[in-house]
Parts: C-alpha cells; structure tokens; sequence
C-alpha cells in the first residue's frame, strides 16, 4: 500500500529550505534547483508543489506571518491592549534565531518585491492588517492623543527599524526592547 503523502509538510519543507537559503544569501540568485538540493529533494518534486519561485516565495513569507501570529497570541494572554501590541511587536523583533531567519526572509522578500512589485501584494495586506490592527488596539485603550493609524505606522516602522539593527548586530537586543517600551509608553501611558 502506497504511503500516504502530506502535502502541506512537503510545502512547508520546500519553504523551510527557501527560508535558511534566503537568510544565508538573499533571494535573487536562489531558484527551485537551489530549493530542491537544500531539502534534499528532487528539482521536479519543487516544481509539483511551486510552478515558479514567486508562487514559493509567496508561500514562505505566508508562512512567517502565521508563525509570528501563532507565536503571538501563544505569548500570554495578555489583559489589556497595550500588553497585546507589545506580545505582537515582539514577536516582529528578531529576538531569537527563528525569528532572526524570519526577518532575513522578510528582508530578502522586501528587496525582491522591490524590483517585482507585481509580487508584493501579501505583503501589503499584511502590513495594512497589522496597521489596522494596532490602531484598533490603540483607540480601544484610548490612546486619542496620536491618530492612531499614524501611532501604528509609527509603530510598525520602529520594529522594521530595530529589526534592521538587530539584525545588524548595531543593537543589543534589551536595547531594542526598551526603545519599543518607550514608545508603547509615549503612546499609551501619557496623561
């Protein structure tokens, strides 16, 4: 009797490999052949599961945002929604070697996308889900001191900002930590 196949553990395999590939050397140089020796797959079993790079890419980076979602809400349950953008944002910063891969993928997909826009549309629903996301957490504490969908903007520039640090190793991570607490307190603790 023939094993039964999982398919979506072969995707997240290829995308795996597309993930360590992307944080070791960029997007650009990478194709499915390069994919399929890094699984230790065959090119044509790639090619089953992803027609083009693009389509693997597309689901590599979807991958990364349901981790850090899935990362988030296991978190903590957080009280209020302060702690709730915190949980998130923090799961943003590559604070960790997962989360380090997952901001060089990003990082790599941003510098992809930005020579084929025709691609960047994930992440552009990702991006403004994230915005209305804080902003709605931040009108619910009543943080009507910032408009909120420029606070979220704010926000989401600040961890794309120290992630680049991080990443950079220009920031000690506690210090990026703190750079993030001084701003959710600028934005939510003011009188």
């Amino acid at each position: 009797m023939p094993r039964k196949v999982d398919h979506q553990e072969r995707r997240e395999l290829l995308a795996n490999a597309l993930m360590n590939l992307a944080a070791a050397r960029g997007l650009e140089g990478v194709s499915l052949r390069h994919v399929a020796t890094e699984a230790g797959v065959s090119t044509g079993m790639v090619q089953h599961y992803f027609r083009t790079k693009d389509e693997m890419m597309t689901f590599a980076l979807g991958m990364v945002m349901d981790r850090i979602r899935e990362r988030s809400q296991a978190a903590a349950v957080p009280k209020s929604p302060r702690e709730l953008v915190r949980a998130l944002l923090l799961q943003v910063l590559p604070l960790d070697e997962p989360r380090r891969l997952e901001n060089h993928v990003v990082l790599a997909f941003l510098a992809y996308a930005a020579v084929k826009p025709s691609i960047a549309s994930g992440l552009r629903e990702d991006a403004a889900a994230m915005r209305t996301f804080l902003a709605d957490q931040l009108r619910a504490a009543g943080a009507d001191r910032a408009d909120p969908e420029r606070a979220a903007a704010g926000l989401l520039a600040l961890v794309d900002g120290l992630g680049m640090q991080l990443l950079s190793q220009q920031y000690a991570e506690q210090d990026a930590v703190a750079a993030l607490d001084a701003q959710l307190t600028l934005l939510f603790d003011r009188p």
